[in-house]
């Protein structure tokens, strides 16, 4: 062990008069593990968010058969069914904790001037009782919007990601004009990305006189059982139901795979380059030093040390460009805000996360290319004929 650190120092130190053909393993690596990052800290807030979205101790019922809320659509009398069952938890003055929910699309122009686009943005309608059912959510600035009346509040995610939402803006969809009243808080879960209004004047604004989902308070999560046994073996109802934390968390799935796969696609072409570009720099590092590396053979050094000195700094190397590259990402995306599609074809706003695991990752990634690209030089260096590289000195 004594050789080999020796050896391993003694060719570190000569990294500096290397320094150009080093910096192409530097800078290669540096850019896989920023784009790694990048990307996998989108899909972390992305599943964060709708993740951190609902309660387990709530339930949310939709039609059957249906992914989301927006393909659903529960009748008027499935919904006055729903609120009698006896696992629904009740409040002081006996009535069911279940708010029945329409939630339809409406547009909103994302971005500024020529190159604004519209997008769908979420309009959901709340009964009185949903906004008692959610402390999460707190009101920041006005007040709540008044039954009966075209007015919304916004979340305060959505008032980053879209145009023209303040307090006193009219915001014009379904023919009439909306106006703003309050904005509100839900700790940046998916929530915050919607407009709410009045139930019932949803309804009346688009024609649906029923609902697009139940939301149900139960005794407590342990209740969930019973209430879901009381609705599947009831054959009065063809509806799905889950807890409410598990529906938005199957709403991130497929966003999450496509991005994890196309993650995967994209570092591992840029891998390659940065494999040969690792490869070419230490091939060259063990040509340049033939001689040295013949001479240690010469006076009896095993083929062991200058292995394990080819690959260490081929490692080092590596390293250093996965923390060059993992710092990139944090400092240029943890934190920033954008918004996608979700599940149900309306914009979902969330923010990149750059957490401990993925600069993990992204570094074993680099040490794995420092490791795969040293290891054929290292083997061509142990084996480098004695008297012909002294020879050619």
């Amino acid at each position: 062990m004594r050789t080999i650190l020796a050896v391993t120092l003694m060719n570190l130190r000569s990294i500096p008069s290397r320094l150009g053909t080093s910096l192409v393993i530097v800078v290669g690596i540096a850019g896989v593990v920023a784009v790694l990052i990048a990307l996998l800290s989108m899909s972390k807030g992305f599943e964060k968010t709708l993740k951190g979205t609902g309660a387990d101790g709530r339930a949310i019922v939709i039609n059957a058969g249906s992914t989301s809320e927006l393909a659903s659509y529960l009748q008027p009398d499935v919904v006055s069914l729903l609120r009698t069952l006896p696992a629904v938890k009740r409040d002081v003055e006996g009535k069911p904790l279940a708010s029945a929910e329409l939630l339809v699309i409406t547009e909103l122009r994302k971005g500024e001037g020529p190159r604004a686009a519209s997008v769908n943005v979420a309009l959901r309608g709340v009964e009185p009782m949903g906004l008692k059912m959610r402390p999460e959510v707190k009101l920041m600035q006005g007040r709540v919007f008044e039954p009966g009346l075209h007015e919304v509040i916004a979340g305060r995610s959505a008032t980053e990601q879209f145009e023209g939402i303040k307090i006193g803006n009219k915001l014009k969809f379904r023919g009439s004009e909306w106006t703003v009243v309050g904005i509100f808080d839900s700790d940046r879960d998916a929530h915050e990305s919607e407009l709410w209004t009045d139930a019932d004047t949803a309804r009346n604004a688009f024609g649906r006189p029923g609902a697009s989902s139940v939301l149900a308070q139960l005794e407590s999560p342990a209740a969930f059982k019973a209430f879901k046994d009381s609705i599947t073996t009831d054959p009065r109802f063809q509806v799905d139901v889950s807890t409410e934390r598990d529906y938005f968390t199957s709403q991130s799935e497929s966003l999450t795979s496509a991005i994890n796969i196309l993650t995967n696609v994209i570092s591992i072409i840029m891998a390659f380059g940065a494999l040969f570009g690792a490869l070419n720099t230490m091939y060259s590092a063990v040509a340049t030093r033939s001689v040295e590396i013949a001479t240690l053979r010469a006076i009896g050094f095993s083929g062991a040390p200058v292995v394990a000195s080819v690959l260490a700094e081929a490692v080092l190397l590596a390293l250093a460009g996965g923390m060059i590259g993992a710092a990139i990402s944090y400092t240029l995306f943890n934190g920033m805000s954008v918004s996608t599609l979700g599940g149900s074809f309306t914009q979902i706003a969330f923010s990149f996360m750059v957490t401990p695991d993925l600069v993990e990752r992204g570094l074993t990634w680099a040490v794995l290319l420092g490791l795969i690209g040293g290891l054929l030089p290292a083997i061509r260096a142990a084996r480098l004929p004695v008297v012909e590289a002294l020879r050619a000195a």
